[in-house]
């Protein structure tokens, strides 16, 4: 099983940006690219010129979401499907962000990893507690849930990734120490045996 190194561009970058995957390839040792997949998700405009531009398959190409509909009045929206056609392999699914401002939940992350599964797409479904959870106590029920609730039966090792995401890490100058990361990794692993054996 391969580590996954991954980055989301978030609403950054432009056209100029379609180099970018090649120069990181030619950064990366031999040795990264056979223990790693190296991921970038730029903005879904810019996948298309980084498709194009990328001389090797050596760094991965994915896009920051999809519908879970495979077609139909959803002005804005891009399915699974057209994500796979543009030359993406990953899609992420459930950032905090999302959830956040966008207001998705488990059940609509859950939609759209299937609808990911079904075009063939990895799906990078995240996870994790606020600040207010984790100072509460309630971190691993959270996470518990968000995993039980945005996971649909089509998940496998291989075509589902797990990303925690703490979110009171983000902005707020508080980074999570080892221990806290590990302990949290392995209430996912034990959900994951519970769920799948």
């Amino acid at each position: 099983m391969h580590q996954l190194i991954a980055a989301n561009w978030k609403m950054h970058g432009d056209l100029s940006w379609d180099s970018k995957p090649q120069q990181l390839a030619q950064l990366l040792s031999k040795d990264t690219h056979e223990r790693a997949i190296v991921l970038i998700c730029p903005p879904l405009s810019m996948l298309p010129a980084l498709v194009m531009a990328r001389a090797d398959a050596s760094v991965s190409l994915g896009a920051q979401n999809c519908h879970s509909e495979v077609s139909g009045a959803y002005t804005g929206d891009v399915s699974a499907q057209m994500v796979a056609e543009l030359g993406a392999s990953h899609v992420i699914l459930g950032h905090s962000e999302r959830r956040a401002m966008s207001g998705e939940t488990d059940s609509l992350v859950r939609a759209k990893a299937v609808a990911a599964h079904t075009a063939g797409l990895i799906s990078i479904i995240c996870i994790g507690e606020s600040l207010i959870q984790r100072e509460s106590g309630q971190q691993n029920a959270i996470v518990k849930a968000q995993l039980e609730g945005s996971l649909p039966v089509s998940a496998t090792s291989l075509n589902t990734v797990i990303a925690y995401e703490p979110i009171w890490a983000i902005g707020t100058g508080k980074v999570p120490s080892s221990e806290q990361i590990k302990a949290m990794h392995t209430v996912i692993r034990e959900a994951l045996r519970e769920r799948f054996g």
